[in-house]
């Protein structure tokens, strides 16, 4: 009995081992194909950025299929990087949807064979409306590509699929293709992070590149605000209903003048048994930390950070205080 468990511990290695082989063997076979492609691109290449760029409307992607699920994937990365572009499926572009495609556009074709039937249907109208037609195929000998105005090959030698049948090495050529034309139109355009996040405004990058201090801090009622003549029995019940740690002194023309928090709070009760009559001008720190209400959030960060403090005064031009910002706030608004 014993040593059938092992021979059947070893057969469950074995099978582990021909597995692993197995997706290593894949990794191999597609990353031969992208360095295939890579040594086949040639002026067309660059030709078709510079078609895009020049491009007066829309970049059309469209492709059956496989080719299809890769497409959206091109044009969803070129939307955000600063190229417009849309996916159109072939087959419901020859029942209406081919009045999308106008004058100006570009149209980017995909097909492994180059003879998708949807698609060349398609060319006679797309050549009807001055629309230039770049295609992506696997034979440069193809239908598709002797019609297309530029011709981008995307031949690998074989499948990693062991039938020969699956798209796999060439879907993932075509899609490292459609990533080097939307980071060579990115670079060529000098898109920037700010411009990426004006595409994702609901990231995590988009909120750290257009937040500003003006919209997470707290200002108006909430803004935790005391005169230097207020007592300091008084302007801790503030301190508490407000609830940001902290309280922002000004003085009577309502210019910022010191800024008390709770850690000095507990630092007088330390060095003191009793509180005296103390306004607030006698225990406030008169050196707070500031900064106005457009700098972005992110500046609010780093200010706190290299500071050491959990909380800034927002001041206006002239010195009056507008709003209260803390690190719990920078927190909900995801910017840490």
């Amino acid at each position: 009995m014993f040593c059938l468990l092992i021979i059947a511990a070893d057969g469950a290695m074995n099978v582990q081992d021909k597995y692993l082989d197995w997706g290593k063997e894949v990794f191999a076979i597609e990353e031969q194909a992208v360095r295939e492609v890579a040594s086949s691109l040639d002026e067309h290449f660059a030709a078709a950025v510079a078609t895009i760029l020049d491009c007066r409307g829309r970049v059309i992607i469209t492709g059956m299929g496989k080719s299809g699920h890769i497409g959206r994937k091109i044009a969803a990365s070129m939307a955000s990087t600063g190229t417009p572009a849309y996916f159109v499926h072939p087959a419901e572009a020859g029942h209406g949807d081919l009045g999308m495609i106008v004058d100006g556009d570009v149209l980017i074709a995909l097909s492994n064979s180059g003879e998708s039937e949807e698609i060349l249907a398609l060319i006679p109208a797309i050549k009807r409306k001055h629309v230039q037609l770049i295609c992506i195929t696997g034979k440069a000998g193809s239908s598709m590509a002797k019609h297309a105005d530029m011709h981008l090959c995307a031949h690998v030698s074989h499948e990693a699929c062991p039938l020969g049948l699956a798209p796999t090495s060439s879907t993932t050529a075509v899609l490292v293709l459609g990533d080097a034309l939307t980071v060579a139109l990115l670079r060529a355009r000098q898109f920037t992070p700010e411009d990426f996040a004006l595409s994702h405004p609901a990231g995590s990058l988009g909120k750290r590149l257009l937040l500003t201090v003006a919209d997470v801090m707290h200002g108006g009622q909430e803004m935790p605000l005391v005169q230097e003549d207020t007592l300091l029995h008084q302007a801790i019940v503030t301190m508490s209903e407000k609830g940001l740690g902290m309280l922002i002194v000004v003085d009577c023309n309502g210019q910022l003048s010191g800024l008390f928090t709770d850690g000095d709070l507990r630092r007088l009760f330390q060095n003191n048994q009793q509180l005296k009559d103390w306004t607030m001008a006698d225990v406030m720190g008169q050196a707070p930390k500031t900064i106005r209400p457009d700098r972005l959030a992110t500046e609010a960060l780093k200010t706190m950070q290299a500071n050491k403090v959990n909380g800034l005064v927002v001041i206006d031009e002239d010195n009056r205080p507008v709003g209260a910002l803390n690190m719990h706030d920078l927190l909900q608004a995801r910017i840490v």
